[in-house]
């Protein structure tokens, strides 16, 4: 193999690539591309050895490879971090031909580029991150105040002018006339009566809590003014922890695919044509939560009856029982040993339950609804319709016990037979009451992640409640110092 750090100029386009990682949300001081410039023209002068150069030119190579793979993977294992996690993260993979190619022509930048996830969201995500440094750089914007009440629509206030501009740096142009020079991204438009909460600034602030799943009610309450005033810093924290959950799981992506957003409660397919179907979800409650995975779609249950998971059979069903044996009938549920055979509940000892299964008939009560949507993985998790479809009318749905209520689910299983070549019509096989299973011919890729911050349509970011509490821990870990 030749060596590649022949020349300062090299040793340099690898210093200016490694300071530029901030812009991927990365620490450029773990690769010391300070020190690196200096060992480079130690090695490289005129009296340095052969050893020298040999070692400049490992340390160099090696630095690089660390950056790209922290580009393509992510810098934190997210297996020391966050319990019980399954998804597999594949190693990072770089065409090494191109990348010789890249170095030869002293183009770092451009290997740099080859290792970032080719994914549109995470390029909205990284443009979204120099957005908000633009803003820090300029100073930030204001903290909405303290109030004994609500700033409710035709209010008259000081704090409406401070609410303006706010909304005004989140890109309402319309509502507000700044200094242009202070807040150097953001145009603004004319000036409006400053201290009415009129109609338009009312449909703003219906816009940022739509944004940030909140009551769209217009109402600045304290859940609004919480969101308003996370600081940009927080807001620059939370993109890069993004951009690292992005990092893990968004790689290697098929043309089609299902994307589940746990913290967004959305869910999204991305068909073989470039449609993308979306659709709202219900997610595990924070103590019951849906964990992030990878999967892949094999077949799908009509009419399921549902076999109680452990925890839900210990906590929540258990102490019902005990108390009523007769509770199980009343929800159509009966009690099986593993062999199958129903037994009588009231001959049953509830106090040492050993065994013994619980399962509910398929109908109008069962919660998985008509429809389950089944992959392999460990949490036995799945995608189900269900019973209660106006939960998803809330704007955050933390709400089930670890699976995944869809909403319009029939749809999602419609496109996923015609996708996979399946011959079916989903309403023809509803209305066979019948319990049975229907496999897919081909197996769809499933994705289920958590983000906490995720680009809209047009590129704008939206930030939701860390509703499982997780960034703080991955925020940590990308902030620790690496050993080279």
């Amino acid at each position: 193999m030749r060596p590649v750090w022949t020349e300062m100029s090299r040793v340099e386009a690898l210093v200016e690539a490694l300071e530029s990682l901030g812009r991927d949300g990365l620490n450029p001081d773990d690769y010391k591309p300070g020190q690196l410039a200096e060992s480079g023209r130690e090695a490289l002068s005129r009296g340095a050895d052969s050893e020298a150069r040999v070692d400049f030119e490992i340390k160099a190579s090696r630095t690089l490879f660390m950056a790209m793979s922290h580009l393509q993977r992510g810098k934190v294992d997210p297996r020391r971090i966050e319990g019980g996690w399954k998804a597999e993260i594949a190693p990072p993979s770089f065409d090494m031909a191109a990348v010789s190619q890249a170095l030869d022509a002293g183009d770092v930048a451009g290997v740099m580029d080859m290792a970032q996830p080719n994914f549109e969201p995470y390029r909205q995500l990284r443009s979204g991150l120099e957005h908000y440094r633009n803003i820090q750089r300029a100073g930030g914007w204001p903290q909405f105040p303290e109030r004994s009440s609500s700033l409710r629509p035709g209010d008259r206030s000081s704090d409406v002018m401070l609410l303006r501009e706010r909304l005004a740096i989140f890109g309402e142009l319309e509502l507000l006339v700044a200094d242009e020079g202070y807040y150097s991204d953001v145009a603004l438009s004319a000036q409006r009566q400053a201290n009415v909460y009129d109609a338009a600034l009312v449909d703003a602030v219906r816009r940022f809590q739509r944004q940030h799943l909140l009551d769209d009610d217009g109402i600045v309450g304290p859940a609004t003014r919480r969101e308003l005033n996370m600081t940009v810093g927080q807001r620059i924290d939370q993109i890069r922890v993004n951009m690292e959950r992005a990092r893990w799981l968004l790689h290697g992506l098929p043309d089609s695919f299902v994307l589940v957003d746990i913290a967004g409660y959305r869910i999204s397919y991305f068909r073989p044509d470039g449609e993308v179907w979306r659709s709202r979800i219900v997610v595990g409650q924070p103590y019951r939560k849906t964990p992030a995975l990878r999967s892949e779609i094999t077949h799908l249950t009509l009419h399921p009856t549902w076999t109680v998971p452990p925890t839900i059979y210990r906590e929540d069903i258990l102490p019902q029982v005990r108390r009523n044996p007769g509770y199980l009938a009343s929800r159509d549920m009966v009690a099986l040993t593993p062999s199958g055979r129903v037994l009588n509940p009231w001959w049953v000892n509830w106090s040492y339950p050993d065994g013994i299964i619980l399962r509910q008939a398929a109908g109008p009560r069962n919660p998985l609804g008509r429809l389950v949507i089944r992959f392999p993985n460990d949490y036995s998790v799945y995608l189900h319709d269900t019973p209660n479809k106006e939960l998803f009318d809330r704007p955050q749905r933390a709400l089930s016990s670890g699976c995944i209520r869809v909403e319009g689910i029939e749809q999602l299983v419609q496109m996923l037979f015609e996708d996979s070549g399946t011959k079916g019509d989903i309403d023809r096989l509803l209305a066979d009451d019948r319990t049975r299973n229907v496999s897919l011919a081909q197996d769809i890729p499933l994705i289920l992640n958590y983000w906490t911050a995720q680009p809209g349509k047009n590129g704008d970011l939206s930030f939701r409640p860390d509703i499982y509490q997780r960034d703080g821990a991955v925020l940590a870990a990308l902030d620790a110092p690496v050993t080279l």
